[in-house]
């Protein structure tokens, strides 16, 4: 389950904050669309959407597992939602889902991705704690969780395909920071933004977006809140952590989205 592993290495392990269905499979096609390696490709909260129009991903056990396809040439991604209080999905056994684990399947990835949400469901269904998704608490939690499920996966693979699992899951381990809780209001935009600092210099931001880019450039408060919080507020934005690496010998590079458009920028 190599694809969910990278997810929650790379911050795409999100609190939605909508109980409406719609509006969470929106969100997370959003973020997926945000993802900078696929290269600007739209249309995938549509077709998300319409596949859900014509048949429900609900598997089951409070998980959902919606979809959509890309003749986009690159790997399977995937972006995670946790609904605390549940969201009336309409699965099968009508119980109100808690994890939507929402993929993008370029056609050359069709194979993986049969194979990892087979693993995802055989985990679901042998695992207790699988299926007692209303208990958890945090995100923190959640993210134990769909661990617990990897590493069930691990188990029937061959050794090489272990191996490289298990070297992911080291560099999801080493990231010291969770994903930031996403904000109350659905965001109008998610813009990513690449933030430098070095220490004794003002951060400085890389991105597309001119205007987010002289609102936050140089705003020292931001890096420390990326730090202690994994989130900052500037004028009106969110800036959210994703992942973030240290380079020698002391700069810092965080991998961020920018939630919302700027006001009196």
């Amino acid at each position: 389950m190599k694809s969910l592993l990278t997810a929650l290495q790379e911050g795409r392990l999100i609190e939605l904050p909508d109980n409406h269905k719609e509006k969470s499979l929106e969100y997370l096609a959003t973020l997926i669309e945000a993802i900078p390696d696929i290269g600007g490709e739209r249309g995938i909260t549509e077709t998300v959407l319409e596949r859900e129009r014509l048949h429900n991903t609900g598997i089951g056990k409070g998980w959902a597992c919606p979809h959509a396809r890309s003749d986009w040439d690159g790997e399977l991604l995937c972006a995670v939602g946790w609904s605390p209080q549940g969201i009336d999905y309409g699965s099968p056994d009508a119980n109100p889902v808690h994890l939507v684990v929402m993929y993008f399947v370029p056609d050359g990835q069709k194979n993986s991705y049969l194979k990892e949400i087979s693993s995802l469901a055989k985990a679901i269904q042998s695992m207790p704690s699988m299926q007692s998704l209303a208990s958890l608490e945090d995100l923190s939690e959640v993210r134990h969780c769909l661990l617990d499920a990897i590493n069930s996966a691990l188990e029937s693979m061959a050794p090489d395909a272990r191996a490289r699992m298990i070297q992911l899951e080291v560099k999801q381990a080493a990231v010291e920071h969770g994903p930031a809780a996403v904000p109350i209001e659905i965001a109008s935009q998610l813009v990513p933004v690449m933030i430098v600092w070095v220490p004794g210099h003002k951060p400085w931001v890389l991105g597309q977006d001119l205007e987010i880019m002289r609102l936050i450039d140089g705003e020292e408060h931001i890096t420390t809140d990326l730090e202690t919080r994994g989130r900052s507020e500037h004028r009106g934005v969110q800036i959210l952590l994703r992942s973030y690496a240290k380079y020698q010998p002391d700069r810092t590079v965080y991998d961020c989205l920018v939630v919302g458009k700027a006001n009196g920028a």
